[in-house]
């Protein structure tokens, strides 16, 4: 079979190379090239790949740091929208590799831009105020590019909120790109009816004019991991352990959400868990291996799943492919390099920046 059919190609000695004989060649690659690489690892990843990360965290913050650093190299351990972000961010000069480019995130595939597009004048032909297109961390850099053009922002779940109360303080009304979830718990979670929401399919675009009253259209897209959920493991949990805190990620559904005691980003649950005292409980409604990485580093508490639910996507990146893009830059290859032409990464910084000044 073709490279190019392949997911995850690596040349056949890696696959045939044993995991000590693989982190032996990390471990060569890292001391070798020293400050002029940066291994990033998003909080999902496999343990095998964390235990290499120069620093680990959610995809914002990651490519925030690799912007920072004056490392040649950045191999961003993820999916690609994050990598995508990152050479978003960093300067000409870095280059920015993912180990599997096949490692998409399904979420972010949801939008494109001409539905974004054609969804934004649909709405503009309907709403007086002007549309102002926020989009999550968790698009693909077209996206980004989009909203920046149109005056819009990016977000993250920490500080959606902050961004939804600058559109309404603009005097618009938001088109929110691309998780229903995360929208639908922002909006309700600040107070506002169920009347001001409206959920956009563009599958099945529906007629503008139904839109008319809402002051906050949510597209109809989702994450894998937290929709898989639901209100019985919630139950459970709590009839297994009575005394536990339940705390989900926002882009659960929200009957998932209020079921809860708390909801909150990867870095909210990290500090829920590191203040909670000891002998606690905690139940974590978010990718299994950032719960179980968890519950390891904090042996004096119980951190455990709601339910196993892993993202497939992150799974995908394995230590032979990290293997094989360091050995790569020691031979002064690069494989897997991720670019964003510069028209798009123009307006997507554009977006980034607006919501670094705002929220």
């Amino acid at each position: 079979m073709s490279r190019e059919r392949r997911i995850g190609w690596v040349p056949q000695e890696y696959n045939e190379m044993t995991p000590g004989e693989l982190a032996q060649r990390v471990d060569f690659a890292k001391r070798r090239l020293g400050s002029r690489l940066t291994i990033l690892g998003h909080h999902y990843q496999r343990d095998e790949i964390i235990r290499y990360a120069d620093y680990r965290g959610d995809s914002l913050e990651l490519s925030r740091r690799a912007a920072s650093t004056d490392s040649e190299f950045i191999v961003f351990c993820g999916v690609n929208f994050m990598a995508e972000t990152a050479a978003v961010l960093c300067s000409p000069e870095q280059v920015v590799i993912q180990p599997v480019e096949e490692a998409l995130c399904p979420m972010a595939e949801m939008a494109g831009r001409h539905q974004a597009v054609a969804t934004y004048e649909a709405l503009s032909s309907v709403w007086d105020e002007p549309v102002i297109p926020i989009t999550y961390q968790n698009s693909t850099a077209d996206i980004k590019a989009f909203v920046g053009e149109q005056g819009g922002a990016v977000c993250t779940s920490s500080n959606a909120r902050a961004l939804f109360e600058w559109a309404f303080d603009q005097g618009g009304r938001i088109l929110f790109l691309p998780d229903e979830h995360l929208g639908t718990n922002t909006v309700l979670d600040m107070g506002m009816p169920e009347e001001a929401l409206g959920v956009w399919d563009p599958l099945h675009p529906p007629d503008p004019a139904t839109f008319a009253e809402a002051r906050v259209v949510v597209w109809k897209g989702f994450c894998w991991v937290h929709t898989g959920f639901a209100e019985e493991d919630v139950a459970q949990a709590r009839e297994q352990y009575p005394d536990a805190l339940v705390i989900v990620h926002p882009e659960c559904p929200r009957p998932i959400v209020v079921a809860s005691d708390a909801s909150g980003s990867t870095a909210r649950i990290i500090q829920v868990v590191e203040e909670a005292p000891e002998g606690a409980t905690i139940i974590v409604g978010t990718e299994c291996h950032l719960v179980d990485r968890l519950n390891d580093e904090h042996p004096d508490k119980l951190v455990l799943p709601l339910s196993r639910r892993a993202c497939g996507s992150m799974a995908m990146t394995q230590l032979k492919h990290l293997a094989y893009v360091l050995d790569g830059l020691i031979e002064g290859e690069t494989h897997n390099v991720v670019t964003v032409p510069e028209d798009v990464a123009r307006s997507a910084r554009l977006a980034l920046d607006k919501m670094l000044q705002i929220g």
